[in-house]
């Protein structure tokens, strides 16, 4: 699995933050998303593809494979 997301669609709501924190963090001065880690383990691959369906901007995408 990859990662990635589009930080000018991003509207800062931080679901991906309280959904996986390991992979996703946002930025101090605007709440804009941060990826922490682009190829996440395993064991994370179900929160992150949570956290992209429930993102409201969709910003994120999950590149499987």
């Amino acid at each position: 699995m990859r990662v990635s997301v589009d930080t000018e669609m991003c509207c800062g709501s931080g679901q991906c933050v309280l959904a996986v924190p390991e992979v996703f963090d946002q930025r101090e001065e605007d709440g804009i998303v941060r990826l922490l880690d682009e190829h996440p383990d395993g064991e994370h691959h179900e929160d992150v593809r949570a956290a992209a369906a429930v993102c409201p901007a969709g910003a994120i995408t999950v590149h499987e494979g």
